[in-house]
């Protein structure tokens, strides 16, 4: 079984990335620059990918369809919040936040798509801050609003497919990383949302499912 994970060189994604190589998969990883030292393993290969540019999204397509990797699971958990628990929006950093979190996200998934299994998965780590039926915060703009239009763009894209491949929303916690640019704060470490994640992947979910992995239990959009 192949798993490709996005951003895998650090916090969640290298988590899973370590997990699913305990779990005898072969693991594809992406990174900025493609390197992801904390890694040796015969059985996981790591390449560049830069969801805010164009030319290194069409990069990483061409080296998957060169290399003829046929994925079963793709989890796309790349992602940035420099805007978390600001409460006034900032241009820069709003733009920034959806080339990555949404504009980058959508167009590196409508192009890999022809290299997954029919009977695989998509797995979109988004957050249940971008959940509207959820939001009674002011706080961080742009994170929000990426992350509710990454949902939506799931939720389309699991109309489409109509389960081959099949697709799911997954909120991985409030976890221990420095998206937030504090690694102290949380309630889960990385490994324990990585273990959680990889239960909720491995499982026979139901398509278009928007998942609470800190709690077990679905979120409402």
């Amino acid at each position: 079984m192949v798993v490709l994970i996005t951003g895998a060189s650090k916090g969640i994604g290298l988590a899973l990335a370590k997990h699913f190589l305990a779990h005898k998969y072969q693991v594809f990883g992406t990174s900025r620059t493609g390197k992801i030292s904390d890694i040796e393993h015969d059985q996981f290969t790591g390449f560049p990918l830069d969801l805010s540019t164009t030319e290194s999204i069409h990069k990483a397509i061409s080296y998957i369809k060169n290399k003829g990797i046929s994925i079963d699971i793709l989890i796309n958990n790349a992602g940035i919040g420099p805007d978390l628990n600001a409460v006034e929006p900032e241009e820069s950093t709003y733009r920034k936040t959806f080339e990555v979190n949404t504009t980058g996200t959508l167009f590196f998934t409508e192009m890999i798509i022809p290299f997954i299994n029919k009977q695989g998965k998509i797995i979109n780590i988004s957050s249940k801050m971008g959940s509207i039926a959820m939001c009674t915060s002011s706080d961080s703009v742009a994170y929000r609003m990426s992350k509710a239009a990454l949902n939506m763009y799931s939720k389309i894209l699991a109309n489409k497919l109509q389960g081959k491949p099949k697709v799911a929303i997954v909120h991985p916690g409030w976890v221990r990383t420095m998206i937030s640019g504090d690694d102290t704060l949380g309630r889960l470490s990385t490994e324990e949302s990585a273990r959680g994640i990889f239960d909720f992947v491995t499982s026979n979910f139901e398509n278009a499912t928007f998942w609470n992995n800190e709690n077990q239990s679905l979120i409402p959009w």
